[in-house]
């Protein structure tokens, strides 16, 4: 009989900053404001059994993640403003701004929302990058430390 690898989940946390309003707030959160975002990138998978190899003991290398996810998310929602498409005004304001970084979400940017789209943007660019062999387990994104939301793989 042989021994499987366990299954373990390996966790990357890198940070950006970013702009954003929920245009239906009651309160504060309905100016535009900012804030430091930390996203924390779960990944599932069994050890890497490969004697002599770089990954040998690894489930993946963390700098993998990160260039992943760099590329992805943090480079494109880094000192960007994110704004609903359904918040036209915004939209067309930040339209006149010359070279603005604008990102413009299908929903408005709730950290629930935000970390959705992280979730569903990253899942396919990790199955298809190490040939299903990995899974996109969960995504958390904090809006500030002592806030944040979760996405798990259903």
């Amino acid at each position: 009989m042989t021994s499987k690898q366990p299954i373990l989940s390996i966790t990357r946390r890198l940070e950006f900053d970013s702009g954003h309003r929920i245009p239906n707030h009651d309160g504060q959160c309905k100016h535009l404001h900012g804030h430091r975002y930390a996203i924390e990138i779960t990944l599932t998978g069994e050890v890497a059994d490969h004697p002599g190899k770089a990954d040998d003991g690894m489930v993946l290398d963390f700098g993998d993640i990160k260039r992943l996810a760099n590329q992805y998310i943090v480079e494109p929602w880094d000192h960007a403003f994110l704004v609903a498409k359904e918040d036209a005004g915004l939209v067309a304001f930040l339209g006149t701004l010359p070279n603005h970084k604008t990102v413009i979400m299908e929903h408005v940017p709730t950290v629930e929302n935000l970390a959705h789209a992280a979730f569903t943007i990253l899942k396919p660019v990790f199955s298809k990058a190490f040939s299903g062999r990995l899974e996109l387990s969960m995504i958390r994104l904090y809006e500030t430390p002592n806030c944040w939301a979760d996405v798990n793989h259903a």
